[in-house]
């Protein structure tokens, strides 16, 4: 129990540090770096509560996919971040204010929040120390049984996200030769090759 309590500490005080040092951190790499880091510790926390597959997908998706991508984006774009960062005092009365609401309202609302008696029943689930099921399957059981219907909504809200990106990025511009496969199938050999009869030392 002590090494679990001591493991938790150290990773909880990583994590913590290197979300603080994302936001701190003048290299966008090296914010990229502390992010993955604080995606690693996050797994390990959900590996100690038992959710060992929340912790493989937040390695695998957001260490192995989004942080490498953000990684990627920030070493070849180049930006000139020195730049970006002249305007920042002048905007700051205005955000700080911002945020001062935000936290106000996060207050009022966490404030005035109180827990139902029957949350308790609607939030009782097969756990894997009781039923004998491993977290995925209690996880997919969930997902697949009781919340159904909001999976395939989010997956919906997904996939009409994904065709407005796509839809956005194919859209007609000035200057933009694009592909179009109908006219490469339907290409003729008489319309793009041409024999020319070359004498020697003649050229073409």
């Amino acid at each position: 129990m002590i090494v679990q309590a001591l493991t938790f500490y150290l990773l909880a005080a990583v994590m913590v540090a290197a979300a603080l040092m994302v936001i701190t951190a003048r290299n966008p790499v090296h914010s990229v770096l502390f992010l993955i880091l604080a995606f690693f510790t996050g797994g390990g926390l959900f590996v100690l509560m038992g959710a060992e597959f929340l912790a493989m997908i937040l390695v695998i998706v957001y260490v192995g996919a989004v942080a490498v991508l953000f990684l990627f984006v920030v070493m070849m774009l180049d930006i000139n971040f020195v730049e970006l960062r002249q305007g920042f005092l002048v905007y700051l009365p205005v955000g700080a204010l911002i945020g001062l609401i935000m936290l106000v309202e996060l207050f009022l609302v966490l404030g005035s929040w109180v827990a139902g008696p029957e949350l308790t029943a609607m939030a009782a689930a097969p756990t894997p120390a009781l039923n004998e099921v491993s977290n995925t399957h209690a996880l997919g059981e969930l997902l697949y049984t009781r919340y159904i219907y909001l999976f395939q909504a989010a997956g919906m809200i997904l996939l009409v996200a994904m065709i407005g990106a796509i839809v956005l990025t194919h859209r007609v511009r000035e200057g933009v030769r694009k592909q179009r496969i109908s006219d490469q199938v339907s290409r003729r050999r008489e319309d793009s090759v041409e024999l020319k009869k070359v004498t020697p030392r003649g050229g073409i």
